[in-house]
């Protein structure tokens, strides 16, 4: 028969362990905007000019409504495309805007989220200046921020 100050050791050891678990799975949550849907291998490069500027406040919903963030409608030669910038917080604290009219370029993966294309975007480029949104990976820049 166990001690009651091996049984409480080993309690807490399980909880530790237990509480380690939620906290992983919690941060690869938080972090899921663009990170694990980012995928390299549909990475593309599109130019044209900003139709529309939306920002959408949460994650719930489907399609591109499940991303939270600003949102931007790309008109190039041949489509309009859902861009996927990310936290809007984020493009206020890095002075980070557009506009309708417009004319960018931007890199990133194209994706289909409940049947909606969206580009989820890691670079853009507005005339002379380019902002890097996500690394080479597609890991946000806003992910693991304070640590």
């Amino acid at each position: 028969m166990m001690s009651p100050k091996r049984l409480f050791t080993a309690g807490a050891a399980v909880l530790f362990v237990a509480g380690l678990s939620s906290l992983a799975a919690a941060q690869s949550a938080s972090g899921r905007q663009g990170s694990t849907m980012y995928d390299v291998k549909t990475e593309t490069t599109i130019t044209g000019t900003v139709e529309s500027v939306e920002n959408i406040t949460g994650t719930g919903g489907r399609g591109r409504h499940g991303m939270g963030g600003t949102h931007l409608v790309v008109k190039t030669e041949k489509e309009s495309v859902e861009v996927h910038l990310g936290p809007t917080a984020y493009l206020a604290e890095k002075e980070i805007t557009f506009a309708k009219g417009d004319t960018l370029e931007i890199l990133g993966s194209r994706l289909t989220v409940d049947n909606e294309t969206v580009l989820i975007a890691r670079q853009i480029t507005k005339g002379d200046n380019s902002w890097t949104l996500r690394d080479a990976s597609g890991r946000p820049a806003w992910s693991g921020r304070g640590r």
